[in-house]
């Protein structure tokens, strides 16, 4: 039960623990997904709709794993680290990342699958 604020705060302490940490910075996408990249003819791929940010590699995964809603729900791990992999960064900040995203993100519902993933990640 999502009944007290201890996982939020616990979300928005992670947030600021990982900002404050050293990590390579590089220029984040923070909204890639499949509807996003394109088959194009001067580059074989182009990424449209950025929402560019400069921070850690390992967060832009997160907006990715958010909308592979199905798969995150049934396997986050195997997920996380999957993806972690193919992008060549450290999965267990990105599972932080994740945590911290689920957790302290508004929403109207608070007993939605998102909420739910928070409670698997902070376990």
């Amino acid at each position: 039960q999502w009944s007290d604020v201890a996982p939020v705060s616990e979300g928005l302490e992670m947030f600021a623990k990982l900002a404050e940490e050293p990590t390579e910075e590089v220029l984040l996408a923070t909204d890639l997904h499949a509807g996003n990249v394109l088959r194009a003819g001067r580059e074989l791929w182009l990424v449209i709709d950025p929402q560019p940010f400069v921070g850690d590699p390992a967060y832009d995964l997160t907006q990715h794993l958010l909308n592979c809603e199905k798969r995150v729900q049934t396997d986050a791990e195997g997920l996380i680290q999957r993806c972690a992999e193919l992008a060549e960064v450290d999965a267990q900040r990105v599972r932080l990342w994740l945590f911290a995203r689920t957790a302290a993100e508004p929403r109207q519902n608070w007993q939605s699958w998102k909420t739910a993933l928070a409670m698997r990640l902070l376990r």
